[in-house]
């Protein structure tokens, strides 16, 4: 029986030999379906639209299920595709060269054993695989749920972007995870610094800096050596990096030209590799993203006052998608710490040290897009099984054995 397609309902009469569970209503039956299996057979990992009731009437079924959540690790199927339902994974011999996440997949699956007489509740989007011995028949109801029959459509679009809006924030979170531990983690350098053409570490004027900056001027000399040892490191490890990164020319020879899609490209100096989106690959993104917001606002007071042109260099042209990402993360935090007045001073300061001080905005929005961006393209790889850069593909028949 097939409520939604009845031309599709090749046995209707044998559906009064069916007893209905006393607990459904008829009336919101999407399909009663028959299963015999004269031999043994393994349907393919796939999840249903509805949810499903599976009784045995005679023989043996073993079923593993997933619940929605662990939909990336079974790498479904493209949305647009003919089985979008079903994964890609032979689960039997996976290969996790091409599909590292489904590395620990078992460890979120539930097994059951089925025997004649026995009935499994399946819920709507529970991926499932299901294996029979050599004769065994069943009997699965399929009905809506609550919240599919609630879903209207004239609101599908804003919950396909709320959805996506979400996913894409979670995703981006688990590409920038939280520190370990609050502390500043930031490996010894083996360069040293030889300081730059604005001056040194230890050669320094007035700034305002920690602690409320109304009406104070701090050296900036006391609050460096007030610093934890791993702080000033980071600090001169981030130096090091942007000294070594980029060949900082006279401001005079800078030729910057506005990009049609508002990045800034530099034709003198520019960084090789600043298209980073993984915090492991990147050791400027790692030292703003590991350093506590106080000192980091230490840091880039201090840069923004002895090494203007380094600041300007590092958010030019080594700040990667995922540094800019780190960087204005850690400016939340840094506001959440200080009164508005003294957020306001603390931009002043660091967007006043700069020649241009739009282009180096621009170029932080650049950045952060382009990591959400790619968030982005995660979620609809790991979710929806979809390649912004692939087409469709032809895959090896499965058995798509319900």
């Amino acid at each position: 029986m097939n409520a939604e397609n009845k031309g599709r309902a090749q046995l209707e009469v044998l559906l009064e030999d069916i007893q209905m569970p006393a607990f459904l209503d008829k009336s919101l039956l999407a399909s009663v379906n028959l299963w015999i299996n004269i031999a043994e057979a393994r349907s393919s990992t796939h999840y249903d639209p509805h949810h499903n009731l599976l009784c045995l009437v005679s023989g043996t079924k073993k079923v593993v299920l997933w619940p929605p959540s662990a939909s990336p690790m079974l790498y479904p199927m493209p949305l647009y595709g003919e089985a979008s339902n079903h994964s890609s994974l032979t689960l039997g011999r996976p290969d996790f060269s091409l599909h590292p996440r489904a590395e620990n997949l078992m460890d979120y699956s539930q097994k059951v054993i089925l025997k004649a007489g026995d009935a499994l509740f399946i819920p709507e989007g529970w991926f499932h695989q299901v294996d029979s011995d050599n004769l065994s028949i069943a009997v699965n109801f399929w009905w809506q749920s609550n919240l599919t029959r609630g879903i209207s459509e004239h609101m599908d679009s804003y919950y396909l972007r709320r959805i996506l809006r979400r996913l894409t924030d979670k995703e981006m979170d688990l590409m920038l995870p939280k520190p370990a531990s609050v502390e500043c983690k930031v490996h010894e350098s083996k360069r040293t610094l030889n300081g730059d053409a604005d001056g040194d570490l230890h050669n320094v004027d007035k700034v305002s800096v920690d602690g409320d900056l109304e009406g104070k001027e701090v050296k900036l000399e006391s609050a460096i050596c007030h610093m934890e040892p791993s702080a000033l490191q980071a600090l001169h490890a981030l130096v090091s990096l942007v000294h070594n990164g980029v060949n900082i020319p006279n401001p005079s020879r800078v030729q910057q030209s506005l990009l049609g899609n508002g990045a800034i490209a530099c034709t003198e100096g520019d960084p090789k590799n600043c298209v980073v989106f993984h915090l492991e690959d990147d050791p400027v993104a790692k030292i703003l993203w590991n350093t506590e917001p106080h000192t980091l606002r230490t840091m880039l007071l201090y840069m923004a006052d002895k090494f203007p042109r380094t600041l300007e260099a590092l958010i030019l042209h080594l700040l990667s998608p995922v540094g800019a990402e780190a960087l204005t993360r850690k400016f939340d935090e840094i506001d959440a710490e200080c009164s508005e007045e003294d957020r306001s001073k603390f931009y002043q300061i660091i967007y006043g040290a700069l020649d241009d001080q739009f282009a180096a905005m621009d170029s932080i929005l650049l950045g952060k897009e382009s990591f959400a961006m790619q968030a982005f393209r995660n979620v609809l790889d790991k979710y929806l099984g979809v390649n912004m850069e692939d087409g469709p593909k032809v895959r090896a028949r499965q058995n798509f054995q319900g």
